[in-house]
């Protein structure tokens, strides 16, 4: 793939693992590799449980016991964020990394007001105060497009419908003027009216404020609509990166394909395609390709080792065998598809 020069992020080789009952350690994050440009939005996308939040939480060092983070770096311009100590990454929290996380009524305490808590990060990263930290409060909060910003400021949580309460969410992560905005899910649970308006807002915040974004979602028509370039995850490991338009244009990977497959056409009476089966369960992943068992061109070196990511374009990727120029025989029905392709 192309290296992106001066990129904002680089994660290298992440694993973070999970101890299970009886002590054994699973992956839930394992050999990940991504950057991400400044200015770029990158989209990660799978199925749930494929790694994609505990990926975003590590990156932030937010992942909670019994999970940690056992090798890896996390390069944040040029500065490993795996060796700052926690005082150090407070500062990075915020400062640096803003995160709309999946759930805001969640991740909103409910014992204080929207505006208390956009003031508070301020105060935080000394950045505001007082009147000042009131009237940045009312900034923030009509940039991402609240109406009556004073009142809604002296607001509670729960005083807020769901799309309010993501556009708040979205206020105090911009606070302190991050460089990177990780939004996990943030169209979660709002309905497709609401949806649209929030990425519309991301979108236009991004430009407004020079944001980097990380955007993760299920969703293939958000980043279609959003991102310059995507990574696939499956079962804790990016099994395809590729720019958006190559992706959808040309997937590399069987699951990338499924996923694709899955995605309703709007067409009266076209049945709904499903990938068969689960993502596995923690702990439970299979040898060899992790996709396999779910895979329809599945052969024989798919059971033998974990693919490598092989290069399948000029700035795409993907940890598949139908990819290596060393294995000999490949299934006829997938010579078929990249014929066909």
């Amino acid at each position: 793939m192309k290296s992106i020069p001066d990129p904002l992020l680089s994660v290298e080789h992440l694993r973070t693992v999970f101890t299970l009952a009886g002590g054994r350690d699973a992956p839930a994050v394992d050999d990940v590799s991504l950057v991400i440009g400044r200015g770029e939005t990158l989209g990660l996308v799978g199925e749930s449980g494929s790694g994609k939040s505990v990926t975003a939480l590590s990156i932030v060092r937010l992942v909670l016991p019994p999970g940690r983070i056992t090798s890896g770096r996390i390069l944040l311009d040029g500065r490993d964020l795996l060796a700052l100590d926690e005082p150090a990454m407070r500062a990075v929290r915020g400062r640096r990394i803003g995160f709309v996380f999946q759930e805001p009524m969640v991740a909103l305490n409910p014992v204080y007001t929207i505006g208390f808590q956009i003031a508070e990060t301020l105060q935080v990263h000394g950045l505001a105060r007082g009147h000042t930290a009131r009237r940045r409060v009312r900034e923030l909060l009509e940039a991402v497009r609240i109406p009556e910003p004073d009142r809604r400021a002296r607001e509670y949580p729960h005083q807020l419908s769901g799309g309010l309460r993501q556009r708040a969410m979205i206020a105090l992560a911009l606070a302190a003027e991050p460089a990177l905005l990780i939004a996990d899910e943030p169209t979660t649970a709002l309905d497709v009216t609401v949806q649209a308006e929030i990425l519309d807002l991301l979108r236009d915040m991004r430009r407004e404020f020079n944001l980097s974004l990380l955007l993760i979602t299920h969703d293939l028509g958000v980043v279609a609509e959003m991102a310059d370039r995507v990574a696939v995850m499956y079962a804790g490991r990016i099994v395809e990166q590729a720019p958006v338009a190559d992706l959808f244009r040309a997937p590399a990977h069987p699951y990338t394909r499924g996923l694709l497959a899955s995605v309703p056409t709007g067409a009266s009476g076209a049945p709904l395609r499903a990938i068969p089966g689960n993502v596995p369960a923690l702990g439970q992943i299979p040898g060899g390709c992790a996709f396999r068992p779910r895979c329809p061109d599945r052969f024989e070196p798919c059971a033998g080792r974990v693919p490598d990511l092989y290069e399948t374009g000029p700035d795409q990727v993907a940890r598949c065998f139908l990819h290596d120029p060393t294995v000999g025989a490949v299934p006829a029905r997938s010579k078929e598809r990249d014929v066909t392709r």
